[in-house]
């Protein structure tokens, strides 16, 4: 008899540590949660916010053309795309049938392909009918610094003057543009 209540006392013992481990573990998690919530960016703060200016940025689309805030022109369309990117992949289908129908045509259309020449190639060749198409090395500035992309795809809607009038991470928050 002493050996069962010895051991029904270890095994309640047993149970209660467990149990105090097991409220340790889900404390500490619940903490790790709001650090994480707290720390992670919002979606809305991976791209520039409607009203910003795009910054100065120079560069040579794949047809050999310069392009720049400048010479932008009217309203342009402006899409930022990686290969290997499940989300890009996704919208270049949508993105190419928008391009389509821009009222300037390509002239208001920029795609950005983020990749090495290479990888850069298919997606290249679907954007450039309906878009002027810049090619950027990876980890390079350029145009992704320009508009402030921190995540990918990312698509902007741009005035005349390069001040961001839409901007998302897809084009259903995007309006659909008049045709003149």
């Amino acid at each position: 008899m002493p050996v069962l209540v010895t051991a029904t006392v270890l095994l309640g013992l047993l149970t209660l540590v467990n149990l105090l481990l097991i409220l340790g573990v889900v404390r500490r998690l619940r903490e790790h949660t709001e650090l994480l919530s707290r720390s992670s960016p919002r979606d809305d703060a991976r791209i520039l916010p409607v009203g910003a200016t795009v910054g100065d940025f120079t560069a040579t689309t794949t047809d050999g053309h310069p392009v720049s805030r400048d010479t932008l022109g009217g309203e342009t369309l402006v899409g930022f795309f990686s290969p290997g990117c499940d989300a890009c992949e996704a919208l270049l289908p949508e993105f190419i049938e928008r391009a389509a129908t821009a009222p300037r045509g390509r002239a208001g259309v920029l795609a950005v392909v983020e990749a090495e020449q290479s990888a850069a190639q298919p997606y290249v060749a679907m954007l450039s009918p309906v878009a002027r198409v810049v090619r950027q090395e990876p980890g390079t500035p350029g145009l992704i610094a320009a508009l402030g992309v921190r995540a990918l795809p990312a698509v902007y809607l741009l005035d005349g003057q390069g001040r961001v009038t839409a901007s998302g991470h897809g084009l259903d928050g995007l309006p659909v543009p008049a045709h003149a």
